[in-house]
């Protein structure tokens, strides 16, 4: 064992300088492996060297600074607590793992705890590829930590081409990290990433394009209370860390652990590498396993669904679109209905009921529309409570809120127009969980739709109401509960189906439906700061039907029931043609991602007056559905390489909220001419689909491999189009080349079946 005492540091540095050359040799506090090698400092146990010993490059900055772990303790406990506080650091290596180190700080000199020690073990993990970190503290006498930030890497090394990829719900990437977290003008910012919920995978990862990489993850399979987050400093570093929030009931125990390991990995390539790495943990673990999907639990016209209408207001508005939708595609229409519901948008939630245009019109409109083989789902958020609404102050909801640590109730405000207050719900709570669950019931059982799309479901918040059913603070509460309202809906409502806002692992055994919309997120986010990427297709495709879109040709709508004073001159006016490449590409990135696609805001007029847009989602559609297997059920395999040219178009930054009352309502983007995605079915053949948003033939020029695709030995080719298929040839030796004409705005699926013998 070797020992650092921080009490060396009143030594003269003669003395010092002779006890350090008696100690123990450089870098003893190490993790070395075939692969990666970790050094911490001496002193305090720094992670000063993260080295891939097969590219040469260290992920750790040279001049970094701060510790490996940070517990933030209750002010009356002495607030935040860091390794430079221990008056020792005692270091081993673990008999029973060669590549393993334990760190053990002590002396901490808190009166609340005098016992204290933090200990954490590192060691490589073969089979993960990756190093694991645990930590435990012991001697916390009855303190809870509010948040312990472990690991962290305070400064990661620069590098060209850098890129942040995190799975924010579907996935989103950024080459401008450094520039958001460390802008020139104003302080250092952070960006925290809650799990379960927007986060929807346990993992972010940083990397330099197709170069070095690495990427933090967890393997709790609780969906415990944490988050990932990534943080810049002064001196223009970037940083990040693991906060794991743990529950009151750690107060009962003789130590506190997070209950699961983080794992940080090295690699070189892209998000995609990572989200090959993560989906062989991910996909053997029980959510993956009960996925509603995978059972066959699913609704059958979930599945079979080939389009989907989202319409909002009373039923003529929605439903007779939608019917004449399907006419026009030739495949079963869904309807995504929001603004059924007799309260405003955004203001009083829960009070959906009775409908807006009353409940026998409702529930006639809706049988009709079930006999047309249109399955409307409609909205209910699952977890806000209007503060403005009567029910809230007579229903004394106010107690079964979310609250902060000082007891209090956060507000959140979305509606733009009226500014009013909402309150989160806990899932914690039996009050709001069978509230929920008995509205669900009327919707369904009295008024006859298909299912509920539950707003804002794949997303979690941490709870300090100590008189709610749960232990303050982190812990699987909300999961747990979520588990128990979704059985409560499904034992009230036989065959319904219910769709979540976002992607989420910890979901999967409880939804049927996820809705995805960052295929769209031009339409709302800031301008040239994050990209959508499929990174929970990655992992999840076939666990998971994702559906939506907020593809539109017209402006947003309006809801009647909000001030009237802000109604905009020309809702749902058609939107200028100069925005058919957004149009396109939105319904292109669905196509290829693997997800059902969506149009918001139709009117059956818009078959004639924007005939060429109706065109395309047509072909679209009707090319999906033949090629289920790949892009329902198929696995998600690295596209081929192909040189694919980019153009400039317009973007509308325009929907119900976006954009309405903010300066940036369009700009120009530059965008792939077409879009790529490739799958691989159960039986292992291989789909590659293409879609073209461009007005341009293109000739294009691909290779499919059997070792970078699982491409079979030999086989034949085929070209789907959407009311053709074309033989292409054969192919042998495990590899496949295409060569062919792209049509303007056109789509193809070029299958490869392996040859049965």
């Amino acid at each position: 064992m070797g020992t650092f005492d921080a009490r060396v540091k009143d030594l003269s540095w003669g003395i010092l300088f002779a006890a350090l050359c008696l100690g123990v040799k450089a870098w003893a506090l190490s993790v070395d492996s075939p692969e990666v090698a970790l050094h911490f400092s001496e002193e305090q146990g720094r992670l000063v060297s993260l080295l891939d010993k097969r590219t040469g490059h260290d992920h750790i900055a040279a001049d970094s600074q701060g510790g490996l772990w940070a517990l933030d303790l209750p002010e009356q406990a002495g607030g935040r607590l860091l390794p430079e506080h221990a008056e020792r650091l005692d270091y081993r290596r673990e008999e029973d793992d060669p590549l393993g180190l334990r760190l053990v700080w002590t002396g901490f000199r808190r009166a609340a705890t005098p016992t204290l020690s933090v200990s954490v073990c590192v060691r490589f993990d073969p089979a993960a590829q990756a190093v694991r970190f645990s930590l435990k503290a012991q001697g916390l006498n009855g303190v809870v930590p509010l948040v312990v930030r472990f690991p962290r890497i305070p400064a990661i090394a620069k590098q060209d081409c850098e890129v942040l990829a995190v799975p924010y719900w579907m996935g989103e990437r950024t080459t401008h990290a450094r520039q958001l977290l460390c802008p020139t003008s104003g302080p250092p910012q952070r960006r925290e990433f809650a799990y379960p919920g927007i986060l929807s995978m346990q993992c972010v990862t940083y990397y330099r394009e197709d170069g070095p990489g690495l990427y933090m993850a967890t393997d709790d399979i609780a969906a415990r209370s944490k988050s990932f987050a990534v943080f810049g400093d002064e001196r223009g570093g970037l940083g990040m860390e693991v906060c794991h929030f743990p529950g009151a009931d750690a107060a009962a125990a003789p130590a506190y652990e997070p209950g699961y390991d983080v794992l940080i990995g090295l690699f070189q390539g892209d998000w995609i590498t990572v989200a090959a790495r993560y989906r062989q943990w991910a996909l053997r673990q029980p959510w993956a396993e009960m996925s509603r999907l995978k059972q066959g639990l699913t609704p059958a016209w979930v599945k079979d669904t080939g389009f989907w209408i989202w319409n909002r207001g009373v039923s003529d508005s929605v439903l007779r679109p939608a019917a004449a939708m399907q006419d026009y595609l030739g495949v079963p229409v869904s309807v995504f209905w929001h603004w059924w519901h007799g309260c405003a948008y955004d203001v009083n939630f829960p009070e959906y009921l009775p409908p807006r245009e009353g409940a026998d019109a409702f529930r006639e409109a809706v049988r009709r529309a079930r006999q047309r083989g249109l399955n409307p789902i409609v909205y209910m958020n699952q977890r806000l409570w209007g503060m403005t609404a009567e029910s809230w102050r007579s229903q004394g909801a106010e107690r079964y809120a979310v609250k902060k640590p000082d007891g209090s109730v956060q507000p959140e405000v979305y509606n733009t127009f009226t500014r009013s207050p909402m309150a989160s719900m806990c899932m914690g709570t039996a009050f709001w969980r069978d509230t929920y669950a008995g509205l669900a019931q009327a919707a369904y059982n009295d008024l006859g739709v298909s299912g509920i799309y539950m707003d804002q479901a794949c997303s979690s918040l941490v709870c300090y109401d100590t008189r709610h059913e749960h232990p303050p603070g982190g812990g699987t509460y909300w999961m747990d509960g979520f588990r128990t309202l979704e059985s409560n809906i499904r034992s009230r409502c036989s065959g319904i189906a219910l769709a979540g806002e976002g992607c989420g692992e910890a979901w999967l055994p409880h939804l049927d439906l996820m809705l995805s919309l960052q295929v769209s997120q031009e339409r709302y986010e800031t301008p040239g700061q994050w990209e959508p990427i499929p990174f929970f297709q990655a992992v999840y495709h076939g666990c998971a039907v994702l559906y939506g879109n907020y593809a539109s040709l017209t402006r947003p709508p309006y809801d009647p029931l909000w001030p009237k004073d802000s109604t905009p001159t020309h809702p749902l006016e058609l939107l200028n043609e100069k925005f058919r490449r957004q149009f396109r590409l939105e319904q292109a990135r669905s196509f290829v991602w693997g997800q059902q696609p969506c149009l918001a805001n139709f009117q059956p007029e818009h078959l004639v007056e924007r005939e060429p847009d109706c065109a395309y989602i047509r072909q679209l559609a009707r090319l999906r559905q033949a090629a289920l297997p790949y892009l329902l059920h198929g696995t998600f395999v690295r596209p081929p390489q192909m040189d694919v040219p980019d153009m400039e178009i317009d973007v509308s930054r325009l929907s119900i909220y976006a954009g309405q009352q903010e300066a940036v309502r369009e700009y120009r983007k530059r965008v792939p001419q077409y879009l790529v995605g490739a799958w691989r079915a159960d039986n292992g053949n291989i789909a590659v689909a293409v879609a073209n948003i461009s007005g341009t033939n293109h000739q294009i020029r691909f290779t499919v491999k059997q070792g970078e695709h699982g491409l079979p030995s030999r086989g034949h080719i085929r070209k789907w189009l959407p009311e053709d298929r074309k033989e292409m040839g054969s192919f042998e030796n495990g590899q496949a080349t295409i060569a062919d004409t792209l049509d303007a705005a056109g789509a193809a699926v070029y299958e490869f079946s392996r040859t049965v013998e």
